[in-house]
């Protein structure tokens, strides 16, 4: 018998080896509690139903109150824009010092009003419960759910604290001008170190005794559809000073202010709103929360325990979804693929995986290489096993399992990221590759043939018929694999380290369940196919 047919028997008598043993095999790697699907699917999302009683309501109102509220917002920022040039007036874009005297005193109550009377002339209704924390007792607020451009509606009601906002609205007409008169903190998106700048900039002002007006910050860092609380970020939680939550609500039959990454443009919302007889919305100032020892030396901490007391009054869940979750949807959009599914709770993957976007995002570029055809953007068994290039058999439908996490018969993006991460990368080490490349190499002249290649893939994967041309041709330069060859493709396909392992374990149970005299037979630890010391074998299993 010729050394492969040797180690194609006894891959073949392995438990589960053949086709229809898939009930015997080793049990799954168990699931996390922590990597399970989020509450909240995509929070990034809003589409508002509007039926055909409600469109003509719609038109009828907006032929009237449409033009009338253009015009009063308009005449209102114009007349807004002298007194924010009064507080601007030969102060820099980037203030370095505060406004203070007569000039602060004058501005702000004019400004006050006159933003009140802006929202009133839009149709709000602004119901304001709680209340609002003076500067020493509170140097910094932070609100949310943030979800449309309307939030500004906080900072009027809390009494124009300054706020984080980008260069370049500063230096917008007219809006520029009415930003700088609330001293704003600016975020320069080509300035390397703006990051740090910022951070710098609001534990300046949130320490200075009440000298700067109190901060608001949307944490979040971008806009929701209201129906849960992403990621916090850090920076307002940084200085390590009081803060007060401020919840916002809008209790309305129909939404015309949610402004997320997908449904109505800035335009569409602006005349939706300004086409209803009101807006009613609700800001509600909760109890200053104060950090403890621990939460002022951990922001994370801070931010996650003011998070989730803001969940629990609104009656919402929280998702570990963040703005990069949106770079990812605007990506998978630009690949075809549905924008959805480029949403995997980016900071709960980065921190358990330790992955950065960049890392994410070339995951993203080979799941779409193998999602791109199917319906919904999701991997099934057939592009699964068409990108592996095998067939359909026992042992790959055992990998899928691993891969899709909620047993609905696909896999998602977020399921093949964790997959990489936690099955797959691990199990790729330099050892795993080394005694996979042994184990094909039955001769042990460190060179793969393609009957050496096909002999064991059958054997492994339970199918005598099994064609494997052209996954050799993919590995092989020439007539042969080296082990470079070998490496090179087991290190860009992470995939099939666990086929490789998986093949190993069974070999492994399946010689431990032999006589003594059997286990140590040449014909079975001449080509390294099982462990030549079983009490220093370990499972390269991981949980996850």
């Amino acid at each position: 018998m010729s050394r492969c047919a040797q180690a194609a028997a006894v891959a073949a008598t392995v438990p589960g080896a053949g086709v229809g043993n898939v009930g015997i095999r080793p049990p799954m790697v168990p699931r996390q509690a922590s990597f399970f699907p989020p509450p909240v699917p995509n929070p990034f999302v809003q589409q508002t139903q509007i039926g055909s009683a409600r469109r003509v309501q719609i038109f009828l109102l907006g032929i009237i109150l449409l033009p009338i509220r253009a015009l009063l917002v308009a005449l209102i920022l114009l007349l807004a824009w002298p007194f924010a040039a009064i507080s601007t007036v030969c102060c820099p874009e980037k203030q370095t010092h505060p406004v203070t005297g007569w000039r602060r005193k004058i501005t702000q109550t004019a400004l006050k009003f006159l933003g009140r009377a802006m929202f009133f002339s839009m149709g709000f209704i602004v119901a304001v419960k709680g209340k609002v924390a003076s500067p020493l007792e509170a140097p910094v607020f932070v609100a949310a759910p943030h979800s449309t451009f309307f939030d500004g509606i906080a900072c009027i009601v809390a009494g124009l604290p300054s706020m984080v906002s980008r260069n370049e609205n500063a230096q917008a007409p007219l809006i520029g001008r009415l930003l700088r008169a609330v001293q704003p903190v600016l975020v320069s998106r080509v300035d390397p170190d703006s990051r740090k700048n910022t951070i710098n900039e609001i534990i300046k002002r949130a320490t200075s005794g009440g000298e700067w007006p109190q901060i608001l910050v949307f944490p979040e860092g971008t806009c929701t559809n209201r129906s849960c609380l992403i990621t916090f970020k850090p920076g307002a939680f940084i200085p390590g000073v009081p803060v007060q939550p401020i919840l916002l609500r809008y209790p309305n039959k129909l939404d015309t202010v949610t402004w997320t990454w997908q449904g109505y443009t800035f335009i569409q919302l602006c005349m939706l709103t300004f086409c209803q007889l009101f807006t009613k919305v609700e800001v509600e100032f909760m109890p200053v929360q104060v950090p403890n020892d621990e939460e002022k030396n951990d922001p994370v901490l801070f931010a996650s325990r003011v998070r989730n007391l803001m969940a629990e009054a609104l009656g919402i869940p929280v998702t570990d979804h963040t703005y990069e979750d949106c770079r990812l949807m605007i990506s998978a959009g630009q690949l075809t693929l549905p924008m959805e599914a480029g949403l995997v709770e980016f900071t709960k993957i980065s921190q358990k995986l330790k992955l950065d976007w960049d890392g994410v995002r070339r995951h993203l570029d080979e799941y779409a290489s193998i999602a791109s055809s199917s319906k919904g953007g999701r991997i099934g068994i057939e592009e699964f096993a068409e990108y592996l290039k095998l067939p359909v058999s026992d042992v790959l439908r055992q990998l899928f399992a691993l891969f899709d996490r909620n047993h609905d018969g696909s896999i998602d993006f977020r399921e093949y990221v964790i997959g990489l991460a936690v099955l797959c990368h691990p199990a790729n080490t330099e050892e795993i590759i080394q005694v996979a490349f042994k184990l094909f190499d039955v001769d042990e002249d460190g060179y793969i043939t393609e009957e050496e290649f096909s002999t064991i893939l059958q054997a492994s994967l339970g199918v005598p018929d099994l064609d494997v041309s052209g996954l050799f041709k993919e590995i092989a330069q020439g007539y042969s694999i080296s082990y470079e060859e070998f490496k090179i493709f087991a290190l860009k396909h992470p995939e099939y380290a666990k086929i490789f392992t998986t093949y190993l374990e069974l070999q492994t149970c399946h010689v431990f369940s032999l006589p003594k005299e059997v286990q140590t037979a040449p014909s079975i630890t001449s080509n390294k196919v099982s462990p030549e010391k079983h009490e220093d074998s370990t499972s390269d299993k991981k949980d996850d």
